[in-house]
């Protein structure tokens, strides 16, 4: 009928195929051919058909199950997961466990639709997002989820007007106090390592936190101070052995991870610039690693504990209707060997 909403059945009837398989090539599933499933997806976008959620909830039994999706880090060795994570995986079972859910975990996979493999297919209630590699591209397919009302939260980045929820970490503040205590030591040439662009929100919230941190010292912005690096400990590696080879004069390091740092740790090691000697050096994240380098790295430590817990609880108020808010943590600085002095 003229104005009516599609439904399922005309999309099967435009595509000569069932009901059933509608719904399977709608999110995805692997009993659908490629071919059918493009077809079945053409003609939905042309129809603009929408799934109904309150239907779909109708249908729905709770799976008392939450997905926590990692996203995969070539760069990270055998385990393709960032350390840092792994503190914050513990953390997330434990509390899905006193609430009385279970925890399907998985990787990111590039999948068109993930509310399609795990909310919509009944396998998971709602949806944990650990890492998100490039954030433009990952925000809006995240804004695709947040159309439908997909329930889900990510570990990330806390934006003005970016889609869904996210618990993360003040970075820009804990930035900046990190800096004022190596300006404090009396450093007076302090590197920045990390990626500063719009694809790494958090980086470059942490290098704005650098950065004011020395204007508000007075201290002048050398862009031959910074350089650019993802977080493993190859990049930082490469991003201080460029630095050193560069001439520039430098008597401080923070690193955007901790990762960045302990590669740049071996850099400095390699060239015989003692630290902290002659240059302190602080990291971000305070990974396991942190404090058995040597020296013993000093770092901002994110609260993982208490980030798996917003995260499952937060979601689960999310699963039940309620409203929720993104929400930002302190970070707290360690001081350890690397950086001397007392905080």
């Amino acid at each position: 009928m003229k104005g009516s909403k599609p439904t399922s059945f005309d999309i099967a009837y435009r595509a000569g195929v069932s009901q059933p398989t509608v719904s399977r090539a709608l999110r995805n599933s692997p009993l659908v051919s490629k071919e059918t499933r493009e077809r079945v997806q053409a003609i939905a976008k042309e129809l603009n058909y929408k799934v109904d959620i309150n239907a779909r909830n109708l249908r729905a039994q709770s799976a008392k199950t939450l997905a926590l999706l990692i996203c995969e880090d070539p760069g990270n060795g055998d385990s393709l997961i960032n350390p840092f994570f792994l503190a914050m995986l513990g953390s997330i079972t434990k509390a899905c466990a006193v609430r009385g859910y279970d925890l399907l975990i998985s990787f990111q996979q590039d999948s068109e639709d993930w509310a399609a493999d795990y909310e919509d297919t009944h396998r998971a209630d709602g949806i944990i997002f650990l890492g998100y590699g490039d954030y433009q591209n990952y925000a809006q397919r995240i804004a695709k989820l947040d159309e439908i009302q997909a329930h889900f939260i990510t570990w990330g980045p806390v934006l003005e007007g970016q889609p869904g929820f996210f618990i993360g970490c003040d970075n820009r503040g804990s930035a900046h106090a990190a800096v004022q205590h190596l300006i404090k030591l009396g450093r007076q040439r302090i590197a920045f390592l990390g990626d500063n662009s719009e694809k790494s929100p958090e980086f470059r919230a942490r290098y704005n936190g650098y950065t004011s941190a020395l204007l508000e010292a007075k201290k002048i912005i050398d862009p031959a101070l910074q350089e650019n690096a993802q977080s493993t400990e190859q990049s930082g590696y490469q991003a201080m052995k460029k630095l050193i080879d560069s001439g520039a004069e430098f008597d401080a390091v923070f690193a955007a991870s901790d990762l960045i740092a302990l590669g740049a740790l071996k850099a400095l090691n390699e060239v015989n610039r003692n630290v902290p000697q002659q240059v302190s050096l602080i990291g971000f994240d305070d990974i396991a690693q942190a404090c058995y380098s040597s020296p013993s790295l000093t770092t901002v430590k994110q609260d993982t504990v208490l980030a798996g817990q917003l995260l499952v609880d937060k979601l689960i108020e999310l699963i039940d209707g309620q409203t929720i808010e993104s929400h930002q943590l302190s970070g707290e600085l360690i001081v350890r060997e690397s950086c001397g002095g007392a905080s």
